[in-house]
């Protein structure tokens, strides 16, 4: 049997392990390290280009971030800039675009300038733009008609920034983050495997088996898996986190045929729905081209696009049983979540979807019609939400199963890849403990944090 040792094995080829993949081999004394992606490249699905909004989510114009939130995300989302401008990746995956979050009508329009009073003390760079401000700026969210003779009747407000980093590509990002890893430091040995499935991974001792599905055998001191919604289910094929469950999201997108938006332009999100607002941004990848979305439907598969198995282990991850019904039977009870997922489901239904969709999407640009948008075939991923049974309640943000000491399952919906580097920087931490190793953090804060 081919068996190969590694003091870290991180499974997944996203950002999130790659993230950890880059800081273990700059930032610490272990000196081998593994990482292992299923399929044949990195960053194949959520952290894929096509699969996220491309947003750096600094917490400015997200409206469902609190204030302390917004802190401690200012801090995670500047190491996404600072790593970029280290290796000069700047107007090559990274952007500055203008972004804004935009009120519409009396109470948005309120509740934005009373949010842009407080926050501008996390990010004095913000700026209240008013009608006339966002006329020059964003013209299609003021005028009614494409003619741009008659200005919509509603008022509206923006908060935004014009100078700010604002846009990733983190596909690319994640592939940076492996090679910034690899030629690190030469004496170490920092493996990439594809095409490696992990399907089973045993304790042995205090080492851990990780065996895929091509049957080849890596053996470890400390594992993490990143793997999304897999992560939960490899738990609970060893016996861990059984108290929770994984609700699948799949959010879509459509793309408009031209350039609509100059910027992001974010929505005042109802801190009743656990999911993204609808949003425009500029596309890097599709020559700037407006995308609206994402949308929010539940699958029942764990990866989207990839068929095979993905739906018999999405049953097996949910651990569906009265808990996890009471939990989507309080969420649906909501008239505002049951409207949102019954409209949802409607918009991946040919036919209809498109007007409905637009009718949303028109509380930005009033003047969008059925012609100027596609539904964007390919796009899009999974985000997995973890559900409580303990609590039974969904559980916002990352979540990590740390019951078994030398090994971390990691769930991170979104704004994962926003996150990932401060992720990394909390595991590698854990990591460095339980190895008895060293975690040289002044250096890393140095690179990736502002002095206070």
């Amino acid at each position: 049997m081919n068996e190969k040792h590694y003091e870290v094995v991180i499974v997944g080829g996203g950002i999130s392990g790659a993230a950890l993949f880059f800081e273990l081999a700059k930032y610490s004394d272990v000196n081998s390290m593994c990482l292992l992606e299923k399929y044949e490249d990195l960053a194949t699905l959520n952290s894929k280009g096509t699969s996220n909004s491309q947003t750096i989510h600094v917490g400015d114009i997200e409206t469902n971030y609190t204030f302390d939130k917004a802190k401690i995300t200012k801090r995670t989302a500047k190491m996404i800039e600072k790593f970029n401008l280290m290796y000069n990746l700047q107007d090559k995956i990274m952007f500055k675009h203008q972004k804004m979050a935009l009120g519409v009508g009396e109470k948005e329009v309120q509740f934005i300038t009373d949010r842009y009073n407080k926050f501008k003390e996390i990010f004095p760079y913000l700026e209240l733009w008013d009608k006339d401000t966002l006329r020059e700026k964003e013209p299609l969210l003021v005028y009614a008609d494409k003619e741009r003779t008659k200005d919509r009747p509603e008022p509206i407000v923006a908060m935004g920034a014009s100078d700010q980093y604002t846009t990733v590509d983190f596909g690319e990002m994640t592939k940076e983050l492996v090679k910034a890893g690899q030629t690190a430091d030469s004496s170490k040995t920092t493996d990439v495997f594809f095409n490696s499935e992990v399907e089973e991974i045993e304790q042995i001792g205090k080492k851990f088996k990780l065996t895929t599905v091509n049957g080849t055998v890596y053996t470890a001191d400390f594992v993490v898996v990143n793997a999304g919604a897999h992560s939960l289910y490899l738990a609970h094929k060893m016996g861990y986190g059984k108290h929770m469950g994984s609700l699948s999201m799949a959010g879509s997108f459509y793309i408009t045929n031209g350039t609509y938006l100059n910027g992001k332009v974010y929505m005042v999100q109802n801190d009743k729905l656990p999911f993204a607002a609808l949003h425009g941004d500029p596309d890097i990848l599709e020559n700037g081209k407006t995308r609206f979305g994402p949308t929010a439907l539940a699958l029942l598969v764990l990866e989207r696009y990839k068929g095979g198995k993905s739906f018999f282990q999405c049953l097996k991850t949910m651990n569906f049983d009265g808990s996890i019904m009471k939990i989507f039977w309080d969420l649906l009870k909501d008239s505002d979540i049951r409207n949102y997922v019954f409209r949802n489901f409607l918009f991946e239904v040919p036919g209809i979807n498109k007007k409905l969709f637009v009718k949303d999407a028109q509380k930005i640009v009033p003047s969008l019609s059925v012609e100027d948008i596609e539904y964007a075939k390919g796009f899009g991923g999974v985000r997995p939400q973890v559900l409580n049974k303990t609590e039974k309640k969904l559980m916002l943000g990352e979540a990590s199963i740390t019951e078994l000491e030398g090994i971390i399952f990691n769930m991170t919906p979104s704004p994962g890849a926003t996150s990932c580097l401060g992720n990394a920087e909390r595991d590698i931490k854990k990591v460095c403990q339980s190895l008895g190793k060293t975690f040289y953090e002044d250096k890393f804060l140095a690179d990736f944090t502002d002095a206070e």
